[in-house]
């Protein structure tokens, strides 16, 4: 699902809602959590998931053309853990879907 994809979504939900009004919605949302873990936040969606920032250590890397090393800086890169709920809506709902497709 794209970004465009939730706005559409959004706005077939709830039909008080303009395309625009979803559209900014999202957009806030989705700000709001960037900035929350640019500041190092946690962010925690009870049923959801959580998203958190990991932290990559330097290393040293080899160029695939060359073969030369180089140094790879340390990063910071977003993490996503589902929640129990979620996982266990998305096995379910596979599982579902598996069977159907291998009785028709």
């Amino acid at each position: 699902m794209t970004r465009s994809d939730l706005v559409e979504e959004l706005a077939a939900r709830f039909s008080q809602l303009t395309h625009r009004d979803a559209e900014f919605a999202v957009k806030t949302l989705l700000d709001a959590m960037g900035d929350a873990l640019v500041r190092g936040h946690r962010i925690e969606i009870r049923g959801f998931g959580s998203f958190s920032i990991n932290r990559r250590p330097p290393r040293m890397g080899r160029n695939p053309r060359s073969g030369e090393s180089v140094a790879i800086p340390e990063k910071r890169v977003p993490h996503f853990k589902p929640g129990k709920a979620l996982r266990e809506t998305v096995d379910a709902r596979t599982q579902e879907l598996l069977t159907v497709t291998k009785s028709s």
